[in-house]
Parts: C-alpha cells; structure tokens; sequence
C-alpha cells in the first residue's frame, strides 16, 4: 500500500500547476468555434458599444448574379478606442446584454480622412 501511494504522489507531481482563472477566461474567449467577421464601424456613440457592418456577398441561385447584403452587428468595445470608419474584426460572444454578442477582437485598418 505505502508503494502504491507513493506512485501515485509521484505521478500527481508531473501534472503541471492549474492556470488562474484570468488565463483561463482569455483562452476561452479565443476559441475556434466562433464566428470572426470583418466591417466596418458605423456607429460608436453608445458606451463601450459600437456597430459593425459586415458585408457578405451571396450568388442568386437562379440568376448567378452575386449580391451583397449588409448586417449590422452591436460589438463590446470595452476601451472605446474604435471610431467610426475603422475597419474591425469581431468574434461571437456569450450574451453581454440584450442586442450585443459579439466583441471587437483587432483593428484591421485604421481610417484615415482625406
């Protein structure tokens, strides 16, 4: 028995230490499974909340004729950095309130006035 415990203990030695729970909740929010799209900030007056419009291109299916469609997308901007104009890649979140799902992962292209 005394053998046997002190396998095990040994054993138990070579798993590496739990992550706090900070690390844990970053690698979560960075999972494959959801969704990522690219827009553009329409609207940034709200709180930590901008609109991103992401446009995606379908084929008719009778006509072959692509068309585009535009969806518009409440995303959690928790320092308020993004201004309207700039170009945003989102990704799909758990609920943070009732319209917004999705927060804003990177700044694809700054916008620039000319």
């Amino acid at each position: 028995m005394a053998k046997e415990s002190k396998k095990g203990a040994a054993e138990a030695a070579d798993i590496p230490a739990p992550k706090s729970s900070r690390t844990l909740a970053v690698e979560k929010a960075a999972h494959g499974f959801r969704r990522k799209m690219t827009g553009k900030v329409i609207k940034a007056k709200m709180a930590k909340t901008v609109v991103v419009e992401c446009v995606t291109s379908t084929r008719d299916k009778l006509y072959g004729k692509y068309v585009r469609s535009r969806t518009r997308y409440k995303a959690h901007d928790e320092t308020n950095q993004y201004k309207v104009g700039d170009e945003v890649e989102i990704q799909e979140h758990r609920p943070i309130s009732r319209d917004k799902r999705f927060i804003v992962v990177r700044l694809v292209k700054k916008f620039v006035e000319e």
